[in-house]
């Protein structure tokens, strides 16, 4: 691949140009990496409920023409100057986010915020010049959280690009790019989880997420429910699963799930949900059954739709006096969140959480050994592959409910 170093390359991509419109497949020019960037040959990508949501465009500020993807498994194919943690045929995983290592947020223990290379959906090209490396016959088309891995070549900051393992098979831990299972290395019986958690994940029509596990690290890490408490679950897709297996890891005795799908009730249970309530079936807010169900509220909610009048629910459905909600899902870009004063001066409290605290290029070789050394299935969650050819088919099966996640094979 180094004979292309420095020059531009030629290759096909998937590329929208409407929101909710089949992707084409089209010849792209892919420019050589500037300071700081790399250039990855994406051997295999996986379709994310995220790449759906910002594809559909709803409640956002749309961004098109646009290649999508961010959860892929690739070669560095070349790197640009300054570039000294990666060479041309490493192994490599892109991610949404960075680790710059040298900001605040890189050098904290607590933070995995990095203030160089933090996710910014808005952002359409490449940080430090602002153009984008991806054109059609002169025609610039947008990046998407600095991956665009729906081409079989991309440019990404080198801080977003962690490298693994090269004997690792790309076409099954691409998806810890994103499917990470946040708080593995903080509860010892995660690797049980691991292995129950992947049998089956129907995805919720609002959820936004850029982890499909980050409902375990939201809520064993950061609600961190006590033995015997109460857990209030909004949203029953795939975060929200985790999240209501965190609880029953945790020893939760009450689990309660909140979904606007009834039927999504059957498959919680295996997730250690018990009890379940749909919004529509009462005629009165959600939060207001949860109080009278539990006799003032849940001691614990985690929050995993991006829908803002769960996130309200969440927060007022927790008990006063020590009650604490956990946001995860990723809201709407203009939402709001409005609340009572009181709520807060009555001692609930809201966090919010990111990625489950992870470091990437820190942290995700070290899953992908604890791959290598049999203590994670991938394989389970992985429940259909296409030629990159059919990536429309993978977005029809995450459409209708029948996908965890679908391995799209660039090499036909």
């Amino acid at each position: 691949m180094s004979n292309t170093a420095g020059q531009i390359i030629k290759c096909r991509a998937a590329v929208a140009w409407e929101a909710g419109k089949p992707l084409v497949i089209e010849e792209v020019e892919v420019a050589p990496p500037k300071a700081g960037e790399v250039r990855l040959k994406i051997l295999y990508t996986s379709l994310c409920h995220t790449d759906v949501y910002f594809w559909e465009a709803k409640g956002q500020t749309p961004l098109f023409p646009r290649i999508f993807g961010h959860e892929a498994g690739g070669i560095v194919e070349s790197v640009g100057e300054g570039v000294t943690h990666l060479k041309p045929g490493d192994h490599a995983l892109p991610v949404f986010t960075g680790e710059c290592g040298e900001c605040p947020h890189c050098k904290s223990e607590e933070s995995n915020m990095c203030d160089l290379l933090r996710i910014n959906t808005d952002r359409g090209v490449m940080i430090h010049d602002q153009e984008s490396r991806f054109s059609i016959k002169g025609k610039p088309i947008y990046h998407f959280v600095g991956t665009s891995t729906f081409s079989e070549y991309t440019v990404v900051h080198a801080g977003c690009v962690a490298k693994i393992n090269p004997e690792a098979p790309l076409d099954k831990v691409c998806v810890l790019s994103c499917g990470i299972c946040t708080g593995l290395q903080h509860h010892p019986r995660l690797v049980y989880f691991l292995t129950f958690c992947l049998l089956v994940i129907l995805f919720s029509d609002n959820s936004v997420s850029f982890s499909c596990f980050v409902g375990l690290g939201a809520t064993i890490n950061v609600a961190k429910p006590k033995p015997g408490s109460s857990v209030a679950v909004f949203g029953l897709g795939a975060v929200g699963l985790a999240a209501a297996e965190g609880a029953r890891i945790s020893g939760a005795s009450r689990i309660i799930g909140v979904d606007l799908v009834s039927s999504r009730f059957e498959l919680a249970k295996k997730f250690g949900v018990n009890e379940f309530v749909n919004p529509k079936d009462h005629n009165k807010p959600v939060q207001e059954v949860i109080a009278e169900m539990t006799n003032g509220g849940v001691d614990r909610s985690v929050e995993c739709t991006g829908s803002i009048q769960a996130m309200i629910s969440a927060f007022e459905c927790v008990h006063d006096g020590w009650g604490v909600a956990v946001l995860v899902g990723v809201p709407s870009k203009d939402d709001a969140f409005k609340t009572h004063p009181t709520n807060f001066l009555n001692e609930r409290t809201l966090k919010g959480t990111f990625y489950g605290n992870y470091k990437p290029r820190t942290d995700l070789p070290n899953v992908v050994e604890k791959y290598m050394r049999g203590e994670l299935e991938l394989e389970k969650f992985i429940t259909h592959t296409v030629p990159f050819s059919e990536i429309n088919k993978a977005f029809d099966l995450m459409l209708k409910g029948e996908s965890i996640r679908c391995i799209i094979r660039m090499d036909e």
